[in-house]
Parts: C-alpha cells; structure tokens; sequence
C-alpha cells in the first residue's frame, strides 16, 4: 500500500489564476437568460403538473 505522501490537493498551483462564480462579472443580457431559464424551469416543474391533473 501507498503512504499516500504525494497528494497534491491543497497546494497553491503557480501560474493559475481562479475566478469562482460569485466573483466573475455578467452582463444584464446574460441575467436575463438566466431569468428566462428559472421562469421555463418553474412552469416545467409547477404548471405543467397542474394543467395535467
């Protein structure tokens, strides 16, 4: 079995610069989209099961 001593998680990897979501900018076009997508996905999930009963 391995000591697993060569586990590379956690270490600061030089030249690679992150970016989580919350930090990434987004236009007023993207928001919008993502409106769009929340309004479908809740008329899928919501009224389409009470216009079927």
């Amino acid at each position: 079995m391995s000591d697993h001593n060569d586990d590379s998680h956690g270490r600061d990897v030089e030249g690679i610069e992150r970016v989580t979501s919350p930090m990434q900018e987004f236009s007023m076009r993207e928001a919008g989209i993502g409106f769009v997508v929340l309004a479908i996905g809740l008329a899928v999930a919501y009224a389409l099961p009470l216009l079927a009963a």
